[in-house]
């Protein structure tokens, strides 16, 4: 009896074998020409699996290998073009009974390795429908994992480089032909290098123009390393909102950086941005329309665009202006001097353009510049002082003039251009009661050296700023050589020195030279 029970069972073992051999031999090829059929049905396209595995044990357990889904405006021959999509390797499982049910229903499917290559329109060449794929939907997916991935968005302009993002991890819901997929994606971003969180709906997928393909979403962006661009530093975070297509996504959303800084100061300071912003996909250009910013305690707005450069990196041009800010906030940003030269109001506008290139940014930006500042400071109280003192001489009260004797509002006016960190001032107009000072000269923005010389024009005549009554008896001669103008005194200066050493002092050799060329008609 035991012996006949273990030969039916061997026999049962033997036959459940050659069953399951027969299924999964059947099996491959079904679903090989199940999930090909799809994808060519679904992509339109041309569609190409090297390896396909089955196996039976428990259900229906799937795994693939080299499976590659070509552009449908290619007349694709062997070799002829890269894949749109290709997978390194796909797995899923699904019910034994499924292989009798069309569409097969598939819960998850787990991807890895995958690369989405979207070519540029222009480089595309239509199709003849005669030739499109024609099929049924014969497999339908839940939810789709993917891991390790990419997009790559390439470009027909000859100065620009192809998109490339990382796609790390990614999981798309209700994947279905003609609706948007449900996505909750995280991305690494390499310049400035962070995470990036995003949730939101992709699609319907455009066989035509992939590129043109739907993406609505909210994003988180932390952790972002600044000082992976050369020259700032800082650590940002970003929340916002995105719409449009591939090629065209309108984005808003808001920045915090805590500790803004560039390699000019190496200072923090605190930037908050809130912007709108179109960005192209298919070149990696952005336009911003418009950023509002506070940089420490100053608001200020900017616009422009950045653009993607083939090899080189980006330009940056953005017009900014500050209605009404604190320049000590731009000081400690741009400049090492601590304390800051000096504090007040500042109103400008200006072009900013940073260049390509690896250097750092101190090195690459460029301003171009006209400004106003209003109830300014020195914070040195030696500047403070001398600045104090000179108001009260031009006004003829040398007697008053000592250190803290007054404290003087005044008031500057200037245009400058900013590149290879120095300041460079076509115009540097300063007044304060008394007097007016004009300057040009440059400035280093490591506050180690600075040159200016010009002119002050004072209300007194030479001779009523000095407190010696002798002094000013013997100086009375020499008021009609200063006398010019309409002022009490028109005086040359210059002042040069570093941040720790200024000096002051009168510029004869220059005021002896204009005198000449005014006798001679101005020739040599």
């Amino acid at each position: 009896m035991w012996g006949w029970i273990s030969v039916s069972l061997l026999l049962a073992v033997v036959i459940l074998a050659v069953i399951g051999e027969v299924t999964v031999h059947r099996a491959v090829p079904i679903l090989k020409g199940r999930v090909i059929e799809t994808l060519s049905t679904r992509f339109d396209s041309k569609v190409e699996l090297d390896k396909l595995s089955v196996s039976v044990l428990k259900g229906l357990e799937v795994s693939g290998e080299g499976l590659r889904i070509y552009p449908v405006d290619e007349v694709v021959e062997a070799g002829d073009t890269d894949p749109l999509i290709s997978l390194g390797r796909f797995s899923f499982r699904a019910n034994l009974l499924g292989l009798f049910v069309k569409p097969m229903h598939v819960g998850t499917v787990h991807v890895q390795g995958m690369a989405i290559h979207i070519p540029p329109r222009e480089m595309r060449q239509q199709v003849p429908k005669g030739q499109r794929h024609l099929g049924k939907i014969k497999m339908l997916v839940d939810e789709i994992v993917f891991d390790d991935s990419k997009l790559i968005i390439g470009t027909s302009k000859p100065d620009k480089d192809p998109k490339d993002f990382e796609l790390s991890h990614i999981v798309m819901r209700n994947v279905g032909p003609d609706a948007s997929w449900k996505y909750d994606a995280t991305l690494v971003n390499a310049i400035p290098r962070g995470d990036i969180h995003a949730t939101g709906t992709f699609g319907p997928w455009n066989n035509e123009s992939p590129g043109d393909s739907t993406v609505t979403g909210k994003y988180t962006f932390d952790h972002v390393d600044l000082n992976t661009i050369n020259g700032i530093g800082g650590i940002l975070s970003s929340v916002g909102e995105f719409s449009g297509q591939l090629n065209k996504i309108i984005v808003d959303g808001t920045t915090e950086t805590p500790n803004f800084s560039l390699d000019t100061a190496n200072y923090g300071v605190p930037l908050h941005t809130k912007f709108h912003a179109i960005v192209d996909g298919t070149s990696g250009d952005t336009y911003l329309q418009p950023v509002e910013a506070r940089l420490g305690g100053s608001k200020f707005t900017c616009s422009g665009a950045v653009i993607n450069v083939k090899g080189k990196g980006h330009i940056i041009d953005l017009d900014v202006n500050v209605s009404s800010g604190q320049i000590q906030d731009f000081l400690q940003l741009a400049v090492k001097t601590t304390p800051v030269v000096m504090t007040g109001r500042i109103q400008i506008k200006t072009k900013l353009h940073i260049r390509p290139g690896p250097e750092s940014v101190s090195k690459k930006i460029g301003l171009k510049s006209g400004f106003t500042l209003t109830q300014i400071h020195f914070t040195n109280p030696a500047v403070e002082d001398k600045v104090d003192m000179l108001s009260l001489r031009a006004q003829g009260d040398p007697k008053a003039a000592k250190p803290g004797a007054a404290d003087v509002q005044s008031r500057m006016v200037g245009q400058f251009v900013m590149e290879e960190g120095k300041l460079n001032f076509s115009k540097l107009d300063y007044s304060l009661p008394g007097a007016t000072v004009a300057l040009a000269g440059e400035y280093s923005l490591d506050g180690e050296r600075f040159e200016f010389a010009g002119k002050v024009r004072t209300d007194a005549k030479i001779s009523q700023m000095v407190a010696s009554r002798w002094k000013s008896i013997l100086l009375k001669p020499v008021d009609p050589f200063f006398k010019k103008n309409g002022a009490g005194a028109e005086i040359p200066v210059k002042i040069s020195g570093t941040k720790s050493a200024p000096k002051f002092g009168l510029d004869l050799r220059h005021s002896g030279e204009k005198d000449v060329a005014d006798k001679s008609g101005g020739k040599n």
